[in-house]
């Protein structure tokens, strides 16, 4: 007979019996989420304190205390994601979204993490990172049974040590993480770290693509390299949040690339340096400033800054197809190719046709196209200026002097002051160009008397 204590604490990740309605009612009930818009952190109401983090257009996993173990329950299922306003992707994922819901601990804590099969296959969890006991660890076949459909697995560990990590599959990967199955995990330090900085603002993400033509809802799993939606959080720009924060404070933004590519990512307006990865906090000694740092399959970073600097600064990928969306990767280059009498000629057979990139692809921003359905336009989102011609993997840290410590809400558009926006130049400096607030803010210098003595010979060289 196999005691619960066994069953729990064995070498390997259980396998549970077919679950039925008195067992299913011995879990803690599982928490779904469906909005696609970013939560507010979930403050811990039970367990050891810490500072929550923020899951850009995502969410943390609420918990429940047993006997001093902290609880969790996964639901591995089909979802429907909204990656932006106009495109719905038919997507797996855990607890109602792609990526799954945020994980946040306490380094120390013991967690069970009650995991159940809803998908039409197979699956498991592998807990990318974590020190743990390698009957835990969630590779199917090698570490554990697969989790069958329909049943329930129980993972039992403890947080070893504090970091940025992430879950995944590792049963059909190549199927699973296409198709969305992923999630991120924080373990927060229990005391103060001579490593790890207390921050502010502490956002977190994954980078993941998908191969999805214009029109349909289900990825191509067989893709290798040609995606054409890349995405923070499975969700596309305009459909990303603005990372919204305070000036002067101090900000972290964990990242995980759970794509088959790397991704140098970029911020515009600060420095920030890499504090952290999945290994752990980095020595203090090898960091160094960035405002660009490459993040390769299966890497973590965490990057901290300062944000002291007001303003909508971009934040993306600078590999410039990652800041597309769909429907521009298979057109010919038509730039400077005169196509007036081509497009007149076509028109009268095709009355809808419309010339494309004789001027290169900005244009694209500006017309009102038809879109097959469930598409979304391959560069979009409008500024406070007009178009923002980016998509995908993009965007905007958002710094305001009045916003309240803890508001995450968005403040609009930056108001630049007088004289710090560039401008149409049209034969003379407008007058606050010419005096800008920071040079007319200052008080004149005191006038002082300067002798000169000019050196002889070598003397005082």
């Amino acid at each position: 007979m196999t005691h619960r204590r066994n069953f729990l604490l064995g070498s390997a990740a259980v396998a549970a019996a077919s679950v039925g309605k008195v067992a299913m009612a011995a879990l803690p009930e599982p928490v779904m989420q469906t909005t696609p818009k970013t939560q507010p952190p979930l403050l811990p109401a039970s367990g050891r304190p810490y500072n929550p983090v923020v899951t850009l257009n995502g969410w943390t996993l609420p918990w429940r205390m047993n006997n001093g173990v902290k609880e969790f329950h996964l639901v591995a299922e089909p979802v429907l994601r909204e990656m932006t306003p106009g495109l719905k992707a038919r997507l797996w994922g855990y607890n109602g979204q792609s990526p799954g819901p945020t994980i946040e601990v306490v380094e120390g804590d013991r967690v069970r993490i009650f995991v159940t099969n809803k998908l039409p296959e197979r699956t498991s969890i592998h807990w990318h990172g974590q020190r743990l006991p390698n009957g835990m660890d969630g590779v199917s076949g090698l570490t554990q049974p697969a989790i069958d459909p329909g049943k329930t697995f129980v993972y039992e560990f403890v947080a070893r040590r504090p970091g940025t990590f992430m879950y995944h599959p590792h049963a059909d990967e190549m199927t699973q993480m296409a198709m969305g199955m992923m999630g991120f995990w924080v373990t927060h330090p229990r005391a103060r770290h001579p490593l790890i900085d207390e921050v502010d603002r502490d956002f977190v993400f994954l980078l993941n693509a998908y191969d999805i033509e214009p029109g349909a809802a289900t990825p191509k799993i067989m893709t290798m390299t040609d995606f054409n939606l890349w995405s923070l959080n499975s969700r596309v720009f305009p459909g990303i949040d603005p990372l919204v924060v305070r000036r002067n404070d101090k900000v972290r933004i964990r990242i995980g690339n759970l794509t088959m590519t790397n991704h140098p990512m970029h911020i515009h307006g600060h420095e920030f340096t890499i504090t952290g990865t999945d290994g752990g906090p980095t020595p203090k000694a090898s960091r160094w400033p960035e405002v660009t740092a490459d993040i390769a399959v299966g890497q973590m970073r965490q990057f901290e800054f300062v944000a002291d600097a007001e303003g909508d600064w971009a934040f993306h990928c600078h590999k410039s197809h990652h800041t597309m969306n769909a429907m521009g990767h298979e057109v010919p280059t038509m730039i400077g190719v005169e196509q007036r009498d081509i497009a007149q000629r076509i028109n009268r057979l095709i009355p809808d046709y419309m010339a494309m990139g004789e001027r290169g692809m900005g244009d694209m921003t500006e017309m009102e196209m038809p879109l097959p359905d469930n598409s979304a336009p391959m560069m979009g989102g409008a500024g406070p200026f007009g178009s923002l011609e980016m998509g995908g993997m993009f965007s905007v840290v958002k710094v305001r002097a009045n916003q309240k410590a803890g508001d995450y809400s968005d403040p609009g558009w930056y108001k630049h002051p007088p004289g710090t926006s560039a401008y149409e130049w049209t034969g003379a400096l407008p007058e606050a160009a010419r005096m800008a607030p920071e040079r007319a803010a200052q008080k004149p210098a005191r006038e002082m008397e300067v002798q000169v003595r000019k050196p002889m010979g070598h003397r005082g060289h």
